[in-house]
């Protein structure tokens, strides 16, 4: 029985991961950037949020978009990791309207933004090559607007939400 619930949990963080990145990228091409830059780190962006995933320790997904004049952040958008995993329940959803909505409403980017895009861990995470500490851009002057659950697989899963000017 251990070896099924493995490899179900496995099967979630795969799925979640996969997911993200997949949100992520159509963020960034929604918002009016290129993606290629996600596009080109994809497998190193795919082992970190697979190992942290793994080990618990991931809380958050930021993709920062800013303006590179000024280093100011634009927009901001989390996904914070809910970790309810349960081997009974075999739900599995992405609510990619839900995230076109929001960017929709949050408008495009200005043509000179760039972006990045930073994890929040757990102190003590393990180390995944290429990836390293980093302060986040200041959010004051803005306002966090809560999407809700977006990606689940077995009760692990993420919940958006998205920075705008206040």
């Amino acid at each position: 029985m251990t070896s099924v619930t493995v490899n179900t949990y496995t099967h979630s963080v795969t799925y979640v991961a996969d997911n993200i990145l997949k949100s992520l990228k159509d963020i960034v091409r929604l918002s009016g950037l290129d993606p290629s830059k996600l596009v080109d780190g994809w497998e190193s962006n795919m082992l970190a949020l697979r190992t942290w995933l793994d080990s618990g320790d991931l809380q958050t997904v930021i993709l920062e978009i800013y303006d590179p004049r000024t280093d100011a952040l634009i927009t901001r958008w989390d996904i914070d990791i809910v970790y309810n995993w349960s081997s009974g329940d075999g739900s599995f959803w992405t609510d990619t309207e839900q995230l076109k909505y929001a960017i929709r409403k949050s408008g495009v980017a200005p043509s000179a933004a760039s972006y990045r895009l930073l994890m929040d861990n757990k102190p003590g995470r393990p180390a995944v090559p290429g990836w390293s500490s980093t302060t986040y851009r200041s959010t004051s002057g803005m306002v966090r607007q809560s999407l809700g659950s977006t990606i689940e697989h077995s009760g692990l899963g993420g919940s958006a939400a998205y920075w705008r000017q206040n």
